[in-house]
């Protein structure tokens, strides 16, 4: 028997896919901060390790040789909020985990903006890197002003 969720997602856009996952980051991260609060390790580590699962899931599924710039930022983005997540946990921080929250919610944001746009939408939902705002966390770093220079991402 599929879930509610399942149902929800069929027929979804790649896109729509995508938000989905970020969804999901927000999520376990609002159940780490829930496990922070009461003090529960092993619940903690499993939101974390679940926010973490879906990072890495993105991560691979990037398609440098498609995406180009994009692609690039969005590895970058990927690495900066692992590390984030980490530090996040490794100091039990609730702040810390809002921050992430933050940030993971600026990027969402940005694919619900592409989903809109039905230009945007991929012939096939196995690309996922697509052209994206350059769209990055609040205080972490600034986009680069044109292809040719170097992130500025810092973990």
């Amino acid at each position: 028997m599929a879930t509610y969720r399942e149902h929800a997602l069929e027929g979804a856009s790649a896109v729509d896919l995508v938000v989905a996952l970020y969804d999901g980051i927000i999520r376990f991260l609002y159940l780490a901060i829930n496990a922070v609060e009461r003090g529960d390790e092993d619940a903690r580590r499993a939101a974390v390790k679940r926010a973490l699962d879906i990072i890495i899931h993105l991560q691979a599924r990037l398609r440098m040789d498609v995406g180009g710039r994009p692609a690039q930022l969005l590895s970058e983005f990927y690495a900066a909020i692992f590390a984030q997540i980490l530090q996040a946990s490794q100091s039990v921080s609730a702040t810390r985990f809002n921050h992430a929250i933050e940030c993971v919610r600026n990027v969402r944001d940005a694919w619900r903006e592409v989903a809109k746009d039905p230009n945007a939408r991929p012939a096939s939902p196995k690309v996922i890197a697509m052209p994206l705002p350059a769209v990055m966390p609040p205080g972490r770093a600034e986009a680069a002003t044109d292809a040719t220079s170097g992130s500025s991402w810092t973990a």
